[in-house]
C-alpha cells in the first residue's frame, strides 16, 4: 500500500516536470507570449484600431466626400413630400354572377358603386422663393387634395397651377414666402459618367429627403416604351436609386443644380435595379416656363408622320440606323410648305444627327410655334435641308397628349376586344410580304384571334393590310384609330383590305364592327 503511494507520487511529480519541459520548449519554438502577457493583452479592451495615415490621396477623398455633404445640405431644403389624395369609384360584382348561386350569394351591396378615398405619395423641388414646386404629373393626376411636407417640417395645402400629361410634368403652388429654392443647370454640361445625386421620399413617408448618389448612365434616351411615360423628354439615365415615391424630386450635379426631374425606373421587381430615368431640364424648364406663364403648353408642330428606318434600308442608303422615315406628309403643315416629301429620311435636326427616331418628336415637340428648325434629309441620294418654321400643335392632337397614356390603354383593350394586333407598315415589312416598291400604304394585321368576330364574319387574316377604314384612308396606326374611334360601339364600318396572295396583292372589302361597350 505504502508502495503504491510512493509510486502514485513519482508519476504525478514526473508529469508536472513533463509539462514544464513541454511548456518551455512550446515557447521557445513559437517565440510566443507568456500566459500573463496574453492574459494582460486580452483585458486591454477598446484599444484604438488602424487607421489611414495621413496623405495627398486621404485629404482628396475627404474633399471629396464633403462636396456631397455639402450638396445634400444645399439641397435637401429645397426638396418636398407631396400628399395626393382622390375619390376612387369602386364596382364591386357578385362572384357568382353567371352561374346557379348567383341569387342564393346575391349580397347588398352587390352591382354598387362604392366609393373609397386613396391617397398617394410623391416628391418636388422648390424653383421660387414665393411657393412654385415641380412635381410629375402623374403624382398629382386626378387629386382632389394635395398637402406639401417641407424640410423644417411645416405642412401646407397645394393647389395645382398646371399640369402637362404629355411631359409628365406639373406645377404646384403653396402659400408661403422667402422658400429656399434649387438653381437649374444647363443640359449642355450634362455628359454621361458625371456623379449625380437624387432626392426624394422613396416608399414610405418617414423616408423623407433620402439622399442617393451615382453616374450619368446614359443620355437622351428615346424608344416606342419610353415614349409612352413621356412623349416629349429624351431621358437621363441614372444608377442613383430611385423607387416609387421618388417621383418628382430632383437630380442635381455636385454644384447642386438641377438637370432633372426624377420620372421612372426600368425594373422586373418594382423596386430599385439600377435604372432610373429623369426628364432632362431643358424639357423641364420649357414646360414649367409655360404652365407658370398660360397654364398649358404650346409645342411646335411639323406636320408628318414617321418611323424607323430597317437594317437593310439603312445598308442601302448609306443613312444613319436612328434616322426618322417619313411615311407621309400632312396637307397645308411646315412640313409640306417647306418642300419635306414622303420617303424622305431625316438624319438630323438642327445640325444634331438623329441616333433613334423617336429623337425627332422630343426635338420638335419641345420647340414653340414660330421657332425655326433646319431638317435634313436624305433624298434619291442626295442630302438635302429645309428650313422649316413650325406651327401650333393641333388642338386634337394636344388632347390627345393629355390624354396619351389613357387612350394608349383604350386602344389596346379595343384591340383586345377586337381580337387584332396592329402594326406600323415598315419597309422591312413590305420586303417580306413581297410588296416593296409598290406604293402600298396602311395598318398591318400583325396577329388575330382566331374565335374573334374580326377573324370569324369579317375574314381578316394576320397579315392582311388595312388601308381604309370607313372610306376614308389609313396610313398608319394613329390614323386607324383616329378614325375607328369615332364609330360608335355596336356599328359596322367598311374596311379595305390588300392581301398578299403568292406576292400580289389583292384588295377587298369587309365590314369590320366596333365592340359595343359593356
Amino acid at each position: 500500500m505504502r508502495l503504491s503511494k510512493i509510486s502514485i507520487g513519482i508519476l504525478v511529480l514526473a508529469a508536472f516536470l513533463a509539462g514544464i519541459l513541454f511548456t518551455s520548449a512550446g515557447s521557445n519554438l513559437f517565440d510566443s507570449k507568456s500566459l500573463t502577457e496574453e492574459s494582460r493583452a486580452a483585458d486591454r479592451t477598446f484599444e484604438p484600431g488602424r487607421t489611414v495615415p495621413p496623405s495627398p490621396a486621404l485629404a482628396a477623398a475627404r474633399d471629396f466626400e464633403n462636396v456631397f455633404i455639402q450638396v445634400a445640405e444645399l439641397v435637401n431644403p429645397t426638396v418636398v413630400q407631396i400628399h395626393s389624395e382622390k375619390v376612387v369609384a369602386r364596382r364591386f360584382a357578385n362572384p357568382f354572377e353567371g352561374t346557379p348561386w348567383e341569387d342564393f350569394f346575391n349580397m347588398p351591396g352587390w352591382d354598387r358603386e362604392q366609393r373609397f378615398r386613396s391617397q398617394a405619395l410623391g416628391s418636388g423641388v422648390i424653383i421660387r422663393s414665393d411657393g412654385y414646386i415641380i412635381t410629375n404629373n402623374h403624382v398629382i393626376d386626378g387629386a382632389d387634395a394635395l398637402e406639401v411636407k417641407l424640410f423644417n417640417g411645416d405642412v401646407y395645402k397645394a393647389e395645382v397651377v398646371g399640369a402637362d400629361a404629355a411631359s409628365d410634368l406639373a406645377v404646384i403652388k403653396i402659400d408661403a414666402e422667402d422658400l429656399p429654392h434649387i438653381a437649374f443647370g444647363n443640359i449642355d454640361e450634362v455628359r454621361v459618367g458625371q456623379w449625380v445625386m437624387a432626392f426624394g421620399s422613396p416608399l414610405a413617408e418617414e423616408l423623407s429627403n433620402t439622399v442617393t448618389s451615382g453616374i450619368i448612365s446614359a443620355i437622351n434616351r428615346t424608344s416606342a416604351t419610353l415614349r409612352q411615360l413621356n412623349q416629349f423628354a429624351a431621358f437621363i439615365q441614372t444608377d442613383a436609386a430611385i423607387n416609387p415615391g421618388n417621383s418628382g424630386g430632383p437630380l442635381v450635379d455636385l454644384q447642386g443644380r438641377l438637370i432633372g426631374i426624377n420620372s421612372a425606373i426600368y425594373s422586373r421587381s418594382g423596386g430599385y435595379q439600377g435604372i432610373g430615368f429623369a426628364i432632362p431640364v431643358d424639357v423641364v424648364e420649357n414646360v414649367v416656363t409655360q404652365l407658370i406663364e398660360h397654364g398649358s403648353v404650346d409645342r411646335g408642330y411639323l406636320g408628318v408622320y414617321f418611323g424607323g428606318v430597317s437594317p437593310a434600308l439603312a445598308e442601302a442608303l448609306k443613312v444613319p440606323r436612328g434616322a426618322a422615315q417619313i411615311t407621309s406628309v400632312e396637307p397645308g403643315t411646315p412640313a409640306e410648305k417647306a418642300g419635306l416629301r414622303e420617303g424622305d429620311i431625316i438624319i438630323a435636326v438642327d445640325g444634331q444627327e438623329l441616333r433613334d427616331n423617336q429623337q425627332l418628336a422630343t426635338i420638335i415637340g419641345n420647340k414653340r410655334p414660330g421657332d425655326r428648325a433646319e431638317i435634313t434629309v436624305i433624298r434619291d441620294g442626295e442630302r438635302l435641308t429645309f428650313t422649316v418654321t413650325l406651327s401650333k400643335r393641333p388642338d386634337d392632337l394636344a388632347a390627345a397628349d393629355q390624354n396619351g397614356r389613357e387612350g394608349r390603354g383604350q386602344q389596346r383593350d379595343m384591340e383586345e376586344a377586337l381580337g387584332l394586333r396592329l402594326q406600323n407598315l415598315t419597309p422591312a415589312l413590305t420586303e417580306r410580304l413581297g410588296i416593296s416598291g409598290q406604293n402600298i400604304t396602311g395598318v398591318l394585321i400583325a396577329d388575330i384571334d382566331a374565335d374573334s368576330h374580326a377573324f370569324r364574319e369579317a375574314e381578316l387574316r394576320r397579315y392582311d393590310i388595312i388601308t381604309e377604314v370607313d372610306r376614308k384612308p389609313v396610313r398608319n396606326e394613329a390614323e386607324f384609330w383616329k378614325v375607328f374611334d369615332r364609330v360608335e360601339p355596336g356599328k359596322s364600318v367598311i374596311v379595305k383590305v390588300i392581301r398578299v396572295v403568292q406576292g400580289q396583292p389583292q384588295t377587298f372589302f369587309t365590314a369590320l364592327t366596333k365592340p359595343a361597350s359593356e
